[in-house]
């Protein structure tokens, strides 16, 4: 009897962990660039990201060649000069939601928690560390964050030329509306 109680338990919380898992392959990320000298923004509507709710386990996969620009040339020099997208074609960070059991997936509301990981980028993994604001409402999730990184953190070398246009406090922010994951 118990090895039958045991083996129901066990189905049943495997069926509830995959219940935790939520995803999307349209999630956006954009970037922007202030300085005296221009503003360049570039949005990404292709990220895909898996959120494993049970554990708080997040990761995310972004095409460098995704991010759409205003202008044509500074997307062609995005990709070329700087990213080198050919040489490293996608971005991605690895991470966990450190405070994931606050959220209640079934509780419409907002919630805030931290997220830390590795942020891989043009080669270079470093680790971040930033806070983000997780919103239940009618039975949806959606997760948004803003943080900033530095291109020379990530060897983005900048031309001299150039080096007055793209600022050093680049803002990232990151918003997904996530569907649960189904059998």
């Amino acid at each position: 009897m118990n090895k039958v109680l045991i083996l129901a338990l066990a189905v049943a919380f495997s069926l509830q962990a995959d219940a935790q898992k939520y995803f999307t392959r349209t999630g956006f990320v954009s970037f922007f660039s202030s300085t005296k000298m221009e503003d360049i923004k570039a949005e990404n509507n292709k990220v895909a990201s898996v959120l494993d709710a049970s554990t708080g386990d997040v990761e995310f996969t972004i095409l460098v060649k995704s991010f759409v620009f205003e202008k044509a040339l500074m997307q062609e020099h995005f990709n070329e000069n700087y990213m080198e997208s050919d040489t490293y074609p996608k971005s991605t960070f690895k991470g966990k939601v450190e405070n994931m059991s606050s959220v209640k997936i079934g509780t419409a509301g907002t919630y805030n928690v931290k997220v830390s990981g590795d942020l891989t980028m043009h080669g270079v993994t470093k680790k971040v560390t930033t806070d983000a604001t997780f919103t239940v409402k009618d039975g949806k999730l959606s997760a948004a964050s803003t943080f900033y990184v530095n291109p020379k953190d990530y060897n983005i070398a900048i031309p001299s030329v150039v080096q007055e246009n793209i600022s050093d406090k680049i803002e990232v922010k990151v918003l997904l509306n996530l569907d649960e994951m189904k059998k």
